[in-house]
């Protein structure tokens, strides 16, 4: 049996945003963020990424994308968005579209794998460009959230979440069980360092980072969005959404550090449009 560790970039299809919501920097608010009077032709579209785990101790997917409600036919849709959202406002700042053969089952399948196939699914957190696609994967045999997203989504539900997206999902809320990262919470899967799920609040409050790292120190670091491109950690611009922007920048500057590390692979932002589908080997 190898031990080669296979981390598959997938791209769940796009989202359309104010530029003000990933790249705002000091100078945004809520409101430019939400791109509620963004006018339609200066709004971006950045891609959705999930990530597939191939891994010695398991098959982990990390985040579950769009779901195949948000485009039925695999074209845009905004009578099918606003429905599966539950929310027109939140219509109005996520816009999005997911080409047929995009969806996360549809490129397990390309894969050879099944929903039930996957050991753990971990969500990174809980806002709709991540959790819409969770009752597509609920076979998997285990599905994590950090206890503190779970609490923060409650706090917020209606507005920025809403928990009919994991309402028929048996999802666990886990406890922080170690001290990586730059609020020294952090959890070990497996006890021995090779999967860490690392508490970077800022964007939201139980916001996580996934670090996977090989037998011999290298690791792949899965930044989630603490930044939407690898530009933002470089000269630590702030994205337009938070929960705390103190911890977000806190957050941010740790992520800048992780990348510089010398046994670093790569870290990868989860709306990055520099970030191709492919494969990471090692």
């Amino acid at each position: 049996m190898t031990n080669d560790i296979k981390i598959h970039i997938f791209h769940t299809g796009e989202v359309c945003v104010s530029p003000d919501l990933p790249f705002g920097g000091d100078n945004s608010n809520l409101l430019k963020a939400s791109g509620l009077f963004t006018k339609k032709a200066d709004r971006i579209w950045l891609p959705v990424s999930a990530y597939l785990i191939e891994h010695p101790k398991g098959l982990f997917l990390v985040d579950t994308g769009w779901s195949r409600d948000m485009s039925p036919e695999g074209v845009f849709d905004k009578k099918a968005q606003i429905k599966h959202l539950g929310s027109r406002i939140l219509y109005e700042v996520n816009q999005g579209v997911v080409p047929v053969g995009q969806t996360v089952p549809e490129q397990l399948e390309e894969l050879g794998y099944k929903p039930s196939d996957l050991d753990y699914v971990l969500m990174t957190h809980l806002d709709c460009d991540h959790a819409s696609g969770l009752e597509a994967v609920k076979e998997a045999k285990h599905i994590l959230v950090a206890q503190d997203e779970l609490e923060f989504a409650h706090k917020n539900r209606f507005v920025r979440y809403q928990s009919k997206w994991w309402d028929n999902v048996d999802m666990t809320a886990f406890e922080w069980n170690a001290t990586e990262g730059p609020f020294q919470k952090s959890y070990d899967l497996f006890n021995d360092g090779s999967i860490q799920l690392i508490s970077i609040p800022g964007h939201a409050d139980g916001l996580f980072a996934v670090k996977v790292t090989n037998d011999s120190g290298q690791f792949v670091f899965l930044a989630s969005d603490a930044g939407y491109a690898e530009q933002l950690w470089k000269e630590l611009i702030l994205p337009g959404i938070s929960s705390d922007k103190e911890k977000q920048m806190t957050s941010l500057k740790w992520v800048k550090e992780e990348s510089e590390k010398a046994n670093c692979i790569q870290v990868i932002a989860n709306h990055d449009t520099a970030i191709k589908p492919h494969t990471i080997t090692f």
